[in-house]
């Protein structure tokens, strides 16, 4: 990270890390309010991905939840930047971990162990808390094309433990194998859409969509266990991080690209579980159901 971009990621660190919560909900609740009263930004896509996902919520709670899922990008947007000063020993008065043993299980298996994540409650955060926790964590996410802001929004976190690999360089399948071999969880993002060459057709919430399937074809191949993980935040302002349960891949009948459909839609399945525990919390804005073409 240039020195630079540190010191303002400190001075930044500072503010947001003393901001108390009632003013960082203040924020959330500004940010919302431009978004959705003043500048009106992807407000159809909002209300339609809510009704997809609930068609028999009234319209007056799609909008609601609607609202604070915005007001909880402002938080964890000041959460981000408080990354820097973040210790242990804070993490271990404000953080919950649960099902560890989930992960330890796996990685006792001895093939690595592949994260399947998504945005629900502070990913960024929560990604920066394992790797606190001292779990080498890899993390797979596309960069921006602003430099500065590379610099900044992936220094911060590099910062903190987390290690990214781009998802489509050439060189990223073998860093994937590399990590596996090293007994190092590779964290796949999956609730966004994904369409072709990358992508494959599948459900969500029942309605037709495209997946990234990379995680079910390594998973297929390396035969590495899938642990699920997701945050999400309590009524206490304290962060949760959940390990869950392993997904297997779907049973193999000899075709292999059925298999990889099977097993990703099976992910799907997983997420959308998650977003009906805590729909408020998860990132609604996103163009999840994009025309499949």
């Amino acid at each position: 990270m240039p020195l630079w971009i540190l010191v303002f990621a400190k001075f930044w660190g500072v503010l947001a890390f003393l901001t108390p919560w009632w003013l960082r909900r203040c924020f959330g609740h500004f940010l919302a309010f431009l978004w959705w009263d003043v500048f009106r930004l992807r407000r159809f896509t909002l209300y339609r991905n809510l009704t997809i996902a609930f068609p028999d919520m009234p319209k007056e709670q799609k909008t609601k939840m609607a609202r604070e899922s915005l007001v909880r990008l402002g938080t964890n947007f000041i959460e981000f930047l408080s990354l820097p000063m973040i210790s242990k020993s804070w993490m271990q008065k404000n953080v919950v971990f649960h099902g560890l043993e989930n992960y330890e299980n796996a990685r006792a298996q001895g093939r690595g162990v592949f994260f399947l994540s998504m945005h629900m409650g502070n990913g960024d955060f929560g990604c920066a808390m394992i790797a606190m926790s001292g779990i080498p964590l890899h993390l797979i996410s596309k960069k921006f094309n602003s430099q500065p802001l590379n610099s900044f929004w992936f220094g911060v976190r590099e910062s903190m433990g987390t290690r990214f690999m781009d998802p489509h360089a050439p060189k990223t399948a073998f860093e994937i194998l590399g990590a596996c071999k090293r007994r190092e969880p590779v964290t796949f993002v999956l609730d966004q859409f994904m369409g072709r060459p990358y992508g494959i057709e599948s459900f969500f919430f029942g309605k037709k969509t495209g997946t990234a399937y990379g995680l079910a074809l390594f998973a297929i191949k390396t035969k590495a266990p899938v642990v699920p993980v997701f945050t999400y935040q309590d009524q206490d302002h304290r962060t949760h991080v959940v390990f869950e349960k392993e997904i297997s891949v779907a049973v193999d009948d000899g075709n292999r690209d059925l298999q990889i459909l099977k097993t990703t839609q099976k992910y799907n399945e997983w997420i959308e579980s998650v977003i009906r525990r805590h729909p408020e919390q998860w990132m609604w804005i996103h163009r999840r159901w994009k025309l499949w073409e």
